[in-house]
């Protein structure tokens, strides 16, 4: 009796020790901006045409992070990224896979956010935007994989029925997964791998835009396999709602919850929602893609309101960030005074700051004080050691080789170790770049060489004094900064050439 008295303690003791580890929700934004967000736009200006009410609340409960950065300024390489806490440059497919259909950029054995998460003791889950390739099977040969060559278009010799090399293998014992996302094929949402009907006696059709016509829905990118069932404006509230019964059916279990929610908000096509948990959306902003950001922001209130509700709010990690900066792209998105990139150059797709500086939001009301703001330059890629560290769990060398670990920061201890410098990849035109104390060097690589060895300097500017970059100031060809610029190429090169360790883990 007393042996099993012990051994019930001890199970006891290890119940309310795992307990007492914090739920933890990564959301990845797609395409957001700092100026898509109220709370940042306000830093720099009154003038707010869109409110994001649910995100404020959350930045106002916890840590905002004024000058954090995407590993890149495009979508899947910096997916990469976060999911590996490795630089773009170290994927074997560096510049980005861009079909659901090409093969993966993350190895077997190689440690994602999932599996670190899984490491420590969670139950793991991913909702959404995937894009990070996929094996399906041929249907004319079902024991090959088939990859995408894109000599023939449409592709339609894939069964899409089944994802075979997805979440499900990355680490997550959940998923609901959109392959890449609302904007290309297939068209068609994932659980746990296996093909999710859109509709009762739904079935895998050729997704024209003939057949898109019909519902008043442009397509963004190429016609192919989907589910009869497709329509991107059902996709983001069938998205939110499978979150937030993830959260009711999770919370309060022995094992903790980690959850990587990568939005279908905001990329094209901007097909709003008529309403989302009973507020209107679709027209209630002066465009579409605006529209898209409300109900962005919609979903964030959906699944704090669920942690609410199941009494674990208190102490559940929430970290909101992006993928890439903000987008340009909508005439009557600019025409109303909104700014998706607030007062920086450029956006998606460009080297500029509008062009990978994110918002970046850490709330835990339970550990963290409300209404800080940390200034220090941080990369998406830190979500990784930073997890680690509060769960006290190891990352094994040669993994997750270039995140450094915030918590320090978000404990606000001094002289938190942080980047000493931040290398960033621009878009699909091939630009780097390195930012050291404000100085900025953006570097051109020639795309001809695939090597990516072919590197010419193009720009330099002082942050600290031009953080609009104006091109006027572009020091590049002023003799007084030939050194500066030499010894920030230098810099990247070695890094990048040596592709050496840059991260700290603890």
């Amino acid at each position: 009796m007393k042996t099993f008295s012990i051994l019930t303690s001890l199970m006891l003791l290890a119940f309310f020790a795992q307990a007492q580890q914090p739920n933890v929700i990564v959301v990845l934004a797609d395409d957001i901006g700092v100026g898509d967000i109220s709370h940042y736009r306000r830093m720099h200006s009154d003038n707010i045409i869109l409110e994001t009410p649910n995100i404020d609340k959350l930045a106002t409960s916890g840590m905002v992070f004024t000058d954090a950065h995407a590993p890149a300024a495009l979508c899947a390489t910096s997916r990469y990224s976060i999911m590996t806490g490795n630089s773009c440059y170290r994927s074997p497919f560096p510049w980005g896979v861009w079909s659901a259909y090409a093969k993966s950029p993350i190895a077997d054995d190689q440690l994602t956010l999932g599996k670190l998460m899984m490491q420590a003791g969670y139950q793991t889950a991913f909702f959404g935007k995937w894009h990070l390739g996929g094996d399906f099977r041929r249907k004319d040969n079902p024991s090959k994989v088939y990859r995408t060559t894109k000599k023939t278009m449409p592709e339609l010799d894939v069964d899409i029925t089944k994802m075979l090399d997805g979440p499900p293998q990355k680490g997550f014992d959940y998923s609901f997964t959109l392959p890449a996302g609302i904007q290309d094929v297939p068209y068609a949402a994932y659980e746990n791998g296996e093909w999710y009907p859109l509709q009762e006696g739904g079935k895998i059709v050729h997704i024209t835009q003939a057949k898109m016509d019909e519902i008043g829905v442009k397509l963004d990118k190429d016609e192919g396999l989907g589910d009869n069932g497709w329509d991107p404006r059902l996709m983001g509230p069938l998205l939110a709602t499978k979150a937030v019964d993830y959260i009711a059916g999770h919370s309060n279990k022995e094992k903790p919850f980690f959850m990587y929610y990568c939005s279908q908000a905001v990329h094209l096509p901007h097909n709003p929602p008529v309403e989302l948990n009973g507020v209107k959306i679709a027209g209630t902003t002066p465009s579409a893609h605006m529209d898209m950001i409300k109900e962005l922001d919609v979903q964030m209130g959906m699944m704090v309101a669920e942690l609410k509700k199941q009494g674990v709010y208190e102490n559940t990690i929430f970290i909101f960030t992006s993928d890439n900066g903000g987008l340009h792209v909508n005439k009557k998105t600019l025409a109303s005074g909104h700014k998706p990139s607030d007062i920086y150059r450029g956006s998606k797709n460009t080297p500029f700051e509008g062009g990978h500086r994110v918002p970046f939001i850490v709330s835990w009301p339970a550990e963290i004080a409300k209404k800080q703001i940390a200034t220090e330059p941080i990369l998406g890629l830190d979500i990784m050691a930073t997890l680690a560290a509060i769960t006290k769990t190891k990352i094994e060398e040669g993994q997750a080789m270039d995140s450094y670990n915030l918590l320090p920061i978000l404990q606000n201890k001094k002289k938190a170790n942080t980047h000493p410098y931040l290398m960033v990849q621009g878009g699909s035109h091939h630009e780097v770049l390195i930012i050291d104390q404000g100085w900025k060097l953006i570097v051109q690589v020639d795309k001809k060489d695939k090597s990516d060895n072919t590197r010419t300097p193009t720009a330099l500017f002082n942050l600290n004094e031009n953080i609009v970059e104006d091109e006027k100031f572009n020091l590049i060809k002023d003799p007084k900064y030939q050194a500066k610029a030499q010894e920030l190429f230098e810099k990247y090169n070695v890094t990048r050439n040596g592709k050496a360790f840059t991260g700290k883990h603890f």
